[in-house]
Order: C-alpha cells, then structure tokens, then sequence
C-alpha cells in the first residue's frame, strides 16, 4: 500500500492539471471575484443629479445628498435632459435626479417635486438612491409640520415629541466579527473547489485500468481495501493542502476572521474526507471519463448553486433551500461560516462534521462493493 502511496504522489505531482484545478483556479476565482463583489472595495454610489433651478434650495437640497456616507454626486449640465433620458432608457444610465426650475419657490408653497428617472433593469442600484429621495422628502415634510406647530404657539420639546415615530426601532447586532462578501466568497470557493479532486480521481482509476495496472492486481496478494486506501490518501492530503493554502490566503489578503483553529481544521479534515470519498465512488462507477466528468460537474456545480457557496441561501427559493440540505456543501459551508462569523466551536458544529463524515462513508462503501466488478473489467 506504501507503495501505491509513494506513486499515486509523484504522478499527482507530475500532473501540471492537478495543481492548476486545485489551488490557482480557486485562487483567481476568489481573487477575481472578491475585488468585484466585496462590499468594503466599493468607496460610494454616484448620484447623477441634473439642477434646473440653481437656487439656495436646490443647492442645499444637492449638498445634503452630498453629505450622505456612500454616496457621491455628479452633476452633468453640458448634455441636454432628452439625452441624459436616453442614456437611461439604453441602458447607460442608471438613474438621474432632476430638479425643475422654480423648485425653490413651490418648495414654500409645499409643492416642491423632484423627478427621478431610473432604469426598472438596474432596480438593485437604484433603489438606495430611491430611499433616500424618500427619506430626504419626509424630512422636509417634518420641518414643515414643525413651522406650523411653531405658528401655534407650541415650544421646541412639545414639537419634538410631536413629531417622535410612536415605535422605536432598537437594532442589535450580534456578531461583532467583520462581515463582507469575502465571508461568502472565500469559504465558498474553496468547499466548491474541494469536489473537483473527483475528476483527477476519476481520471487516475481510468490510466490504471486502461494500462492493466488494476487487472495484474489480481494476481497479487493485495486487497481491495489496502489498494483503495492507497490510491486515496494522496488526493485527501493534495485536498487538505488546498483547504489551508485558500483559507490562508482569505486570512492574509483579506483579514478573514477564522475562528476556532480546531473547530476550522475539523471542518477541513471531514470536507476533505468526504470529496475523496464521493470521488472513490465515483471512479468506481462511472463507466468513461466523460461520463465521471459530467456527474462531477453536476454534483460541484448543482451543489454550488442549492448549497449557497456563491450567494447567501436566504436569497434562494424556499424549495431549494431544502434541496441544499441534501448536499454536502450545504453541511461545510454553514460550518465554516458558524466558526467565522459566529465563534462556533465544535459543540456548535457536530452536526456538520458528522454528516460530512457519513457522505464520505457512503462514497467509501460504494467504493469497496464496485471494486471487484471494476477489477473484471479492466483491461487484460
């Protein structure tokens, strides 16, 4: 078996493929999507805003926009309002705010409008900038409603309780870790990535059967079991190293809080423990090559999609939540995420590793029962 051990190895190491599919292709997908996506790389929202009243209300009404966190404003008065509409309608424009002329003077009247034009396309962009024209809009209905109950008569602190919403909203925040898109991103690409070691698998089984290695086996004393385990536990530590080379370089990089080292390895070995596993069996089953490939990329992909590794489950449709239970992705990224953002630790998290564990337990008995028909097979 030491053997089996020291070869399966040195052709992992050979293998230029392996090495680009388990750790640079994970590494450019987190980097690539991460500089895209990550939420703390994004300075503000730009508020195209057109003033066609340039009064001291209009521009005060502007410069308060300005003085919102996360947003910026840029004006654009050298193209004419039909243009700028029709950036919107083709798609090249988001949104844009615009001010009519005499705003200020029905402002006093209590008739002041403001038009916001938006794309329904990029509804996502342009619903912050909607919140706030809202939210700008009840406050200057507030300071009207306080000039009337100053006109009757009432004081500053009667007016203030006047206008004090009648439910207060208390927000708490339990987890005192950073959260960011690279708390989805990093765990997520590296569980999903995990799964592609079934093809190099897949492809091992295929070179030994096709060369006669796996038929002379017959001839020697050597069990299935010994044998398997050989040709295993070169993927699980290739797997391993993954794990630590793409968590390590979130840590680095990207100050991903990692929790509990021991709740985070555990997390590792069984994620690891369960791809080799599937991927035993799957090699055990699959009749071509083709045909391992496209129940990998079913199994990595499908899994990706129901198990939340590229987005947040709770954006999902309630009936593929609960296919993503099914999954062993599901299991490994809710623990990685239970350890990160929530200091989990290993009473918190059995569940996951237990059933990660038995999803590898399954690939490993489908493994020992397809071995000898896989023997008969080979070629002589």
């Amino acid at each position: 078996m030491i053997n089996i051990v020291l070869k399966e190895f040195k052709l992992m190491i050979k293998e230029k493929g392996n090495v680009f599919f388990l750790l640079i292709m994970p590494l450019l997908f987190i980097v690539a999507f991460g500089s895209i996506f990550n939420q703390s790389s994004v300075d503000s929202i730009t508020v195209h805003v057109r003033d066609q009243d340039h009064s001291s209300a209009s521009k005060a009404f502007v410069k308060q926009i300005k003085s919102l966190k996360g947003f910026k404003v840029k004006k654009d008065e050298n193209s004419s309002l039909s243009s700028q509409i029709k950036k919107i309608k083709d798609g090249d424009l988001s949104s844009l705010i615009v001010i009519d002329k005499g705003f200020e003077q029905k402002l006093v009247q209590g008739k002041g409008t403001i038009r916001f034009y938006q794309d329904s396309a990029q509804a996502s962009t342009t619903a912050p900038i909607q919140a706030i024209l809202h939210n700008m809009a009840n406050q200057y209905r507030d300071q009207k409603i306080a000039q009337s109950l100053q006109s009757k008569g009432l004081n500053q602190s009667q007016i203030s309780q006047t206008l004090a919403p009648p439910i207060q909203v208390e927000q708490i925040s339990e987890n005192s870790k950073h959260v960011d898109f690279m708390t989805q991103i990093v765990p997520g690409y590296t569980v999903m990535f995990v799964f592609f070691i079934m093809i190099s698998m897949l492809q091992r089984f295929i070179k030994e059967k096709e060369s006669g290695m796996i038929a002379r086996l017959q001839g020697t004393p050597l069990g299935s079991a010994n044998y398997l385990v050989g040709m295993w536990i070169p993927p699980f530590i290739s797997v391993l190293i993954q794990c630590t080379v793409l968590l390590a370089c979130g840590k680095i990089f990207y100050h991903l809080h990692l929790g509990d080292p021991l709740a985070i390895s555990l997390i590792v070995v069984s994620l690891a423990f369960c791809g080799t596993g599937l991927g035993l069996g799957l090699s055990m089953i699959a009749r071509s090559q083709n045909q391992g490939i496209g129940i990998t990329q079913l199994i990595t992909l499908g899994g990706a999609i129901v198990a939340g590794l590229w987005f947040p489950t709770e954006l999902l449709p309630s009936f593929v939540q609960k296919i993503g239970y099914f999954t062993p992705q599901y299991w490994a990224m809710q623990g990685f995420q239970d350890v990160m953002l929530r200091d989990a630790g290993l009473s918190t998290i059995w569940l996951n590793l237990l059933l990660l564990i038995l999803f590898g337990l399954f690939g490993l008995v489908i493994a020992l029962f397809r071995f000898k028909p896989f023997i008969r097979s080979a070629a002589h």
